[in-house]
């Protein structure tokens, strides 16, 4: 049994390791094409997402902590 246990680990660890170039399989078709656009995006364009798909962070982190201000939404719930 401890012999097993190594093994199984050994046989997952080489399973998560195959890669292989994603194809599509007999009778598969890529998406139809966006609205407005002519000809269907091929398979590299629609792995490599635009730029505005992937926004980077606009928002600073605060360092340290602030006093609150008061929320005029924040009201108890009604009775």
């Amino acid at each position: 049994m401890r012999k097993l246990i190594p093994l199984v680990l050994v046989l997952a660890l080489v399973a998560c390791g195959q890669r292989k170039g994603l194809s599509l399989r007999e009778g598969q078709q890529l998406p139809p094409a966006p609205y407005g656009r002519a000809e269907k995006p091929t398979s590299d364009e629609l792995l490599n997402p635009p730029t505005l798909a992937i926004p980077e962070r606009s928002v600073e982190l605060r360092t340290r902590s602030e006093e609150r201000e008061d929320d005029p939404y924040d009201l108890p719930p009604p009775e």
